[in-house]
């Protein structure tokens, strides 16, 4: 072996300043890319006038009757999920895991819980298995206790672990016997386990001051509603696509510039309205390629989805963000920064886009089912069930087989059914 100079041409993808900022404002929702232009035009006095206020008043007046400004709709308080990532900067997290924890943190709905399958996770990320499990732990060791759960069970066992409480018996309580906790059966559990009836009581009165819903404590949200980039609507037979004026702001530079610059004036001062200009430049590329990319995104998810448009819930189809991603030729991430804490309108009412992308039970002919399709009928049949006898899972399972050639096993119908906090057959018993 020897040394030697070797010259090589190699492509090289580098973040500029220009790019960072871009992907900067894809992420931004409506009312938060008026917030960051707002502060540029306290800062730049090149800028005239931005506009976008007339026409959000007039769509808020027509929503809600509350009279506050565009400022007010976004609170200066964090949400859950800007709490969350915030916790991020104290631990030490490897960067290939960091998108993985955050697509799953933004993952979690409302009441804490994380909203998405393992495995669903992980192709959505091209993560493996292990990083997936990497990640859930970080998340799951983030306060409030109980975060990142995927079940109630082990939401209380996250909360219990936290407290260092050791019940041998709880793991399998908890997993086989939940109701035996809600309807506080000491007696039985104590038989059961062969337990002190005093240490059970105590274990329940502990379980009873968990929290089931870990992400209220991190709520607070005020937003009373929100503001879509677009609407979606029929017109001669065809869907549409349009976006309002506030998705899109346009800057107005003061013309009184234009003419500074044949005076004669000072370097100095003529470099600093150079500098001046060139960030308006840069914030209208960067604006106009969010809107090119939020475009094509959600045409995209409108093409995809039409079948869901036309008759409802039932139609809605698998979808990921690789799909989208490979249909345009954009990266994963891009397509994640796009879509995030965005929001349109549909005939049916305001979605957030993250709504289109829906995980698949796979059939056994091959074809896919969007789970929450799945969830729709089973909470349909449960609804139109003779309550005096009930539906139990295993019978629910057959009926979507029958009438709707569903196949899916009988502890998914449970998984859902929890899910969607419906109590089991002996509980929806009436008299």
């Amino acid at each position: 072996m020897k040394l030697q100079l070797v010259n090589e041409q190699v492509l090289e993808w580098k973040m500029n300043q220009s790019l960072m900022q871009s992907i900067q404002i894809l992420q931004l929702s409506s009312m938060e890319l008026m917030e960051y232009i707002k502060e540029i035009e306290k800062e730049n006095p090149l800028i005239e006038e931005v506009n976008y206020h007339d026409e959000i008043f007039s769509y808020r007046s027509s929503s809600n009757n509350d009279s506050l400004t565009p400022g007010e709709i976004n609170a200066s308080e964090l949400t859950m999920y800007d709490q969350l990532k915030s916790q991020l900067y104290t631990l030490h997290i490897p960067e290939e895991l960091r998108p993985i924890v955050l697509f799953g943190i933004d993952s979690i709905n409302e009441n804490g819980y994380l909203d998405i399958d393992m495995s669903l996770w992980g192709e959505q990320c091209q993560a493996t298995e292990e990083q997936v499990d990497q990640a859930l732990h970080i998340i799951q060791s983030l306060e409030p206790a109980g975060i990142g759960a995927r079940s109630l069970s082990e939401c209380i066992k996250l909360q219990l672990d936290i407290r260092e409480d050791d019940v041998p018996f709880l793991y399998d309580l908890m997993e086989n016997h939940l109701e035996w906790i809600a309807e506080e059966n000491i007696d039985l559990i104590s038989l059961h386990y062969d337990k002190d009836p005093l240490n059970v009581k105590d274990l329940l009165e502990q379980i009873k001051a968990c929290h089931p819903k870990p992400g209220h404590l991190l709520d607070k949200k005020i937003d009373n509603y929100v503001i879509p980039e677009a609407t979606i609507y029929k017109e001669d037979g065809k869907w549409q696509l349009s976006f309002y004026s506030w998705s899109s702001p346009k800057i107005t530079i003061n013309e009184d510039y234009y003419s500074i610059k044949d005076m004669n004036i000072e370097k100095q001062t003529a470099n600093y309205i150079k500098q001046k200009q060139h960030q308006i430049e840069m914030i209208k590329k960067a604006i106009a390629y969010r809107s090119t990319t939020l475009e094509r995104v959600i045409q995209c998810m409108l093409e995809k989805q039409l079948l869901f448009l036309e008759h409802g819930i039932h139609m809605l189809k698998p979808l990921t963000l690789k799909d989208i991603a490979d249909e345009l030729g954009l990266h994963i991430s891009t397509i994640s920064r796009a879509i995030s804490h965005k929001y349109v309108q549909t005939p049916t009412g305001i979605v957030p886009l993250n709504f289109f992308l829906q995980s698949g039970i796979q059939q056994n002919n091959g074809s896919k089912t969007a789970a929450v399709a799945v969830k729709q009928l089973i909470a349909e049949l449960i609804e139109k069930e003779d309550k005096r006898k009930p539906l139990s899972d295993e019978k629910i399972t057959k009926k979507l087989k029958t009438n709707y050639g569903i196949e899916i096993a009988r502890r998914t119908v449970m998984k859902y059914r929890e899910q969607l906090q419906l109590p089991s057959s002996t509980k929806r018993k009436e008299k």
